[in-house]
Order: structure tokens, then sequence, then C-alpha cells
């Protein structure tokens, strides 16, 4: 990976901070050996032994100082390495420091036994090994103990004095939920910066990209580095970036655990870290799984699916993570449809629409399985509302985002394409491989934000219509309107792992450098 494009000010100190560590602990050794000698070796005269040891430092210090800093500069420690948290830090700094000795070992040994220069005694390099060690891991420990004592108490003030948000980071802003919250933002005046790796292609936003308040980063947001690059300066994060549907996630069931869940705890920590608060993420009422009841946002939840299921974990790591200065708000989407800048017919409502004015027909299968529904603007714009509305009201909340209305069972879907294509034949297969069954309350987002959709089913049906009547959409069998076909079709999820064996590539070869 590429080293980031800015050295900041942090990055200078810290690395000022670690040539000091690393040559205090070569001196430290220097000079404990050098006590050693004179107390252990009667003969020995201090002061040709003083001289000595002079001379292997003045010798030394260079090369050591470039090899540990080398080392730890490729690690990461200067740029992305100091979002990890916990443990893998403490690994990592481990990993570093034992390679850079080995490498100093190895070193000393052919410039002692081919040149006869002034090399270091082996008692020197692992003792200046231990104290680098134990003295780059207390460094970054006494970080973390300020960062737990000091640091909330300083962002609430400096919160408090300023809790606007002006600059947005939206992960996965080309998608289908994405290229209807784009325009919403902009209009509102916020700077955008999309990260997004394209999978289906700029086209979605192209025609947003000469807004001056853009900025499009393409790159795969499971890239800790392309995250905190593309963290910097922001006040929010957005995260809509996900394999999508319960057909595509089910195509490589370890590259939906990746993208959905692991890229999300990821992302979560290095926004924590930057100390941005407002973190939304786009979760899916397909957490609640089967259920008779209607169900609102503390009701048990049984997802069946690997998509419900990757969600509900990505939600739960985000709630161990919450604290008073992080505060993630979850939304669980309904069922969605209606067009945006990459329409799916994927989906149900669109779907059946599509079929009707096509085909003629409209094929329901099952029929009696309840969903709720929710037109994707109207998904866009409530995310708008959890932005601009007061963190105390939104932060560590959840939100089913949709309308009691708009609670159908497949069925009724069928029903209402066909009062409007009267001409497309309904079809019912009872039959049914579909195990979800659900009905949600919407309560808490209309009560809390006063949050109501401006569109009903109804109206997606017709903008639908509209839009394949008028030309404006071409075949909805193509497979770029379809997640599992474009995945699998397309190459779609090749090019996923082929991004994902990239990134585990790069980062091996920065662990093992």
């Amino acid at each position: 990976m590429r080293p980031p494009s800015r050295i900041s000010s942090g990055m200078v100190i810290r690395f000022l901070a670690d040539t000091v560590i690393v040559n205090v602990a070569l001196i430290t050794a220097l000079a404990l050996r050098l006590i050693l000698d004179i107390a252990w070796i009667p003969a020995t005269d201090p002061h040709v032994q003083l001289q000595r040891f002079v001379a292997i430092y003045g010798f030394n210090w260079w090369l050591v100082t470039a090899i540990c800093l080398g080392t730890f500069a490729f690690g990461g420690f200067y740029t992305y390495g100091r979002y990890y948290l916990g443990r893998y830090k403490v690994f990592l700094v481990c990993y570093a420091v034992a390679q850079s000795y080995l490498f100093i070992a190895v070193l000393q040994y052919i410039l002692f036994t081919k040149f006869h220069l002034p090399s270091m005694p082996r008692g020197v390099v692992i003792l200046g090994f231990l104290l680098t060690l134990a003295a780059m891991i207390g460094s970054r420990t006494w970080t973390h103990i300020w960062e737990y004592f000091v640091r909330d108490e300083r962002i609430a003030k400096i919160r408090t004095v300023n809790d606007s948000v002006r600059n947005i980071l939206v992960v996965g802003g080309a998608g289908y939920v994405g290229s209807a919250l784009l325009p919403k933002l902009l209009a509102r005046g916020y700077r955008v910066r999309v990260l997004d790796s394209l999978v289906y292609g700029v086209e979605p936003i192209e025609h947003l990209l000469t807004n001056s308040r853009l900025e499009l980063v393409k790159g795969d947001f499971r890239s800790v580095q392309n995250v905190v690059e593309a963290m910097r300066g922001m006040d929010a994060v957005i995260h809509l970036g996900a394999i999508v549907g319960d057909p595509a996630c089910s195509l490589d069931g370890d590259l939906t655990v990746d993208v959905n869940l692991s890229a999300t705890q990821m992302i979560a920590q290095v926004a924590k870290a930057s100390g941005i608060r407002r973190f939304i993420f786009a979760s899916t009422c397909s957490v609640y799984g089967a259920c008779d009841e209607i169900l609102e946002e503390r009701s048990s939840v049984q997802p069946v699916s690997l998509y419900g299921t990757t969600k509900l974990a990505a939600e739960a790591g985000l709630h161990a993570m919450a604290d008073s200065q992080f505060k993630p708000t979850l939304l669980r989407f309904a069922t969605i449809y209606g067009l945006s800048g990459r329409t799916r017919f994927d989906l149900v409502v669109n779907l059946l629409t599509a079929k009707a004015c096509t085909e003629g027909e409209i094929t329901v299968h099952g029929g009696d399985q309840w969903r709720p529904f929710v037109h994707v603007d109207d998904v866009a714009l409530a995310i708008v509302r959890v932005v601009e509305a007061p963190l105390a009201l939104v932060g560590n909340e959840i939100f089913n985002v949709g309308s009691d209305a708009q609670n159908y069972t497949i069925n009724d879907i069928g029903k209402l394409v066909h009062q409007r294509v009267f001409s497309a034949e309904l079809l019912i297969d009872e039959s049914t491989d579909d195990p979800r069954n659900y009905r949600v309350s919407f309560a808490k987002i209309k009560n809390k934000l006063g949050f109501e959709p401006n569109w009903t089913v109804e109206d997606g049906i017709e903008q639908v219509i509209e839009a394949i009547a008028g030309g404006d959409l071409e075949d909805y069998r193509d497979p770029r309107y379809s997640n599992v076909k474009f995945l699998s079709e397309s190459g779609g999820i090749e090019s996923i792992r082929t991004t994902d064996r990239w990134v585990h590539d790069q980062w091996a070869e920065k662990t093992q450098a």
C-alpha cells in the first residue's frame, strides 16, 4: 500500500518520539553492558571500555535507528496503525520490533565477520530489543491511558462549542440508497465524500460529480488505509456499504461476512479513534426474521438469512463500541422500492411491476408473508433527518425506517400492481422457500423524529410504470439491475473477491516485510 499523501504534525511527533526511544534503549543497553564488564572483569580499564562503547554507539546508532524506524513506518505506525485498538496493536508493535532487531542481529554478524567493523555485542542486541519493545509498548499504553481519562473530557468541551456537521463521509455512496441520498445532502449544503469501490460503476452518481461539494474516492472500504484517508476531516459517517439481499449474500458466505461484518467493525473503530461521534449504519428489518406479531425496536430478533445475521452481528458490534462520545445510530430499513440512480429490480415491488408491464404476468410466490415497505427516496430522507437531529436524540438508538401503513403481504403487493396494470395476469404460486414473515411498527421514528414517508407503494408502482412506458429504463432483466445477477453473471463477485485478495495480500506483505 502506498503511504498517505499528507504528512501531519502528529506523524512527525510520533516519528521523533520513536527515534528517541530507540536511541535511549540502545544507550541504556550499552551502559548496562559497560557496567557489567567493569564489575565482572577486574582487569578491565573503564576508560578504554567507555571509549570502545562510545565508538560502538557512534557507528551503530544511525543503523539501528534507520532499520527500526523504517520497519515501523512500513508497518503503518505513523499512518493507519495508530487507529488499531487493544491487543492487535500490541501484537503489531511486538512483531515490528522483533523484525527490526532480527535484521539488526544478522547485519551485525555480517559487518563483524566480513568487514571487522565495530559491531554490538550480542548481549547489547538482546537487551536493546527488550528495552525498545518495553518502551514502545509503554508509550502506546500511556497514550491509551491518557485517551481514557482525558480525551473524552477534552472532546466533550470541543463538541459543546461546535457539534455541527459540515463534512460527511458516505461509505458505499454510489449504490441504490446512496444515489438517492447524495442529492439531498448536497442540496442542504453539506460537503460529501464518497468512498466506494464502484463495483456497479460510476453511472448512478455521475451526474453529481460536477458538484464542487462532492468528492468521490474510489477504494475498497475493507482497506483500513482507504478508510483512514477517507475519514480525515469528516464530522459524520454514513455506512451504506454491504452485499445486500439474501440471494446475493448466499453466493459467498465468507465474503459476505468480511464485507458486511468485519469491514463495519473496522470502519467504526477508525471513526471512533478519529473522534467522530455521528455514525449512521444501514441495517435491515430482515433481522426480525419470522414472527406473527408486530415488531418494534425492542422486540426479539431471529434472522433467518445470512444477510440478516451479518447485519445483526454488525449492530451488536456497534453497540459494544458505543460510549459517551461515540454514538452510532442503527437504521433498520423496510423492504425498499422505487427508482434511484442505481435502480434495482430484484426487489418485490419493482420486480412485479416491471414483469407486469413487459411480460403481462404478475407471479407471486407464497403470498401470505408480511413485509414492511418504504421508498428509496424516503430512506434517504430518514437518513438526513438523523444527520440533522440532536445527537442526544438519535445517538445509541435503533430506528425502524418505514411506516405502519405500508405493512403488506406479498399477495397485497401483487393486487396493487394488478390494479394499475390490469391487463397483466395475476398468478399465485403458493409454494415458497422464503421463511421471512414480519410486520413492523414505525412509531418510534415518527414520534421522535417526526418522520413520515412522502411516498406510498401505489406511488412507487406508478413511478416504475411511467419510467418503463417513457423508455427511461432498459430491460429490467439486465444484470445491472439485480444484485445477485450482476455479482454472479457479470463478474461482480469475482471483482470483489479479487479486491479482497488484494487487500489481504497487501496487508500480509506489510506485516511480513
